[in-house]
């Protein structure tokens, strides 16, 4: 069995219920970590994964896409900038070492180079919290329009020179713009954290891009003998979690359970 542990993105879980039925449904489908979002209350995470025995595998910044770094309103930035230092404060809490942070959004209003100028700067700001809490910031790439090939993705990272600078890389995301395999080989250990989601270029080109996302866990286009060989060749983390919009019910999350097992497998 892979030695990777199974964790789960909060926001997918779409069960009615406190913190702790969520955790409890959780648990019992199979996986070892959630990944929550940020700005929760802290006492009553803490205490669901306590009393589950879940581990918080890493924390979801929430304030990246209303007050992103690449805003140009610095006003709105430096509230950005604010809602990333509680994730950080909100991992080291939970005893996890790694947010995830959109680092910005191109758009009509936010030229490609701004967006990068500015998230840069945003980042800088954020390091000296990153490193006293020893808490990584992975960027990822989620059609922001921002970050478009691995070897840009690469030159991003490096030019922090940090290891509290990570990427996050996201295998059904990535799948616009080219194969995850191919990502994960090129930015070898520069991947903080890894979400495990599928995408069907078929559906997505029949049907609209985002309907690409609509498809069950490993029945897209997502090679994952593939994706294993090279996140087992480069990825250092125990971690991996999965962010399939498949969780209303407890069957759906034992489902969902089963076929990362699957791929785990491979």
């Amino acid at each position: 069995m892979s030695h990777f542990k199974k964790s789960i993105m909060w926001g997918t879980v779409g069960m009615e219920g406190s913190v702790l039925d969520k955790c409890k449904a959780i648990k019992a489908a199979g996986f070892q970590g959630i990944e929550p979002n940020s700005h929760l209350d802290r006492k009553e995470v803490i205490d669901a994964a306590k009393t589950t025995g879940l581990i918080i595998s890493d924390v979801c910044c929430t304030t990246h896409w209303g007050k992103p770094l690449s805003h140009p309103d610095a006003a709105v930035r430096n509230e950005g900038i604010e809602g990333a230092i509680v994730a950080l404060e909100d991992a080291a809490a939970y005893g996890s070492d790694a947010i995830l942070l959109v680092p910005g959004v191109v758009n009509d209003t936010v030229p490609y180079d701004e967006c990068w100028e500015r998230s840069v700067d945003g980042i800088r700001k954020l390091l000296p919290t990153a490193e006293k809490l020893k808490v990584k910031i992975c960027v990822e790439n989620v059609w922001n329009n921002f970050l478009l090939s691995p070897l840009e993705a690469c030159r991003y990272v490096d030019q922090f020179n940090s290891p509290f600078v990570k990427f996050y890389f996201d295998c059904g995301n990535i799948l616009v713009y080219g194969l995850p395999e191919q990502w994960i080989n090129i930015l070898g250990d520069r991947i903080g954290r890894v979400h495990i989601k599928e995408f069907s270029t078929k559906i997505a080109e029949s049907q609209g891009r985002r309907s690409g996302f609509g498809v069950p866990l490993t029945e897209g286009d997502v090679n994952w003998a593939k994706v294993m060989e090279a996140l087992r060749k480069n990825y250092k983390n125990e971690w991996l979690a999965t962010e399939q919009g498949n969780g209303k019910t407890p069957e759906d999350l034992k489902d969902l359970s089963g076929r990362f097992d699957k791929i785990l497998s491979l």
